[in-house]
């Protein structure tokens, strides 16, 4: 059974920077799409990126030029480096995958995700 664990989460700045990593067991994940999810309170749950095996790459708008997601194959972690935070990213982030290639951005947060992780605090506060 395979399980997915973020970490990295944690208070910052307007302005700052933080690091989110998902680490994967369980399984290989070889050929799979994996995506960073957030979820404010009294919001629904937003895709924020996602990638997959063939390298390609989708962000959310709010994020675009200020995230980067990004995998390391040989540790099978996947990363989230954010910054130029601002408050509207305060969210539980959460990590999920499933086999295959990532479906578009607007299929993102209603795709069937194999596994998910049980999500990380990022509070942005001045």
């Amino acid at each position: 059974q395979g399980q997915l664990q973020e970490s990295g989460g944690g208070s910052a700045q307007p302005g700052g920077s933080l690091r989110l990593s998902c680490a994967t067991s369980g399984y290989t994940a070889g050929h799979w799409c994996m995506g960073w999810f957030r979820q404010a309170p009294g919001k629904e749950r937003e895709a924020v990126a996602a990638v997959d095996s063939d390298g390609k790459i989708t962000y959310s708008d709010s994020v675009k030029g200020r995230f980067t997601i990004s995998r390391d194959m040989a540790k099978n972690i996947l990363y989230l480096e954010m910054k130029s935070l601002k408050p509207e990213d305060t969210a539980i982030y959460s990590c999920a995958s499933v086999h295959g290639v990532c479906p578009p951005y607007r299929l993102l947060v209603h795709h069937p995700w194999a596994y998910r992780g049980q999500g990380t605090q990022v509070t942005v506060s001045s």
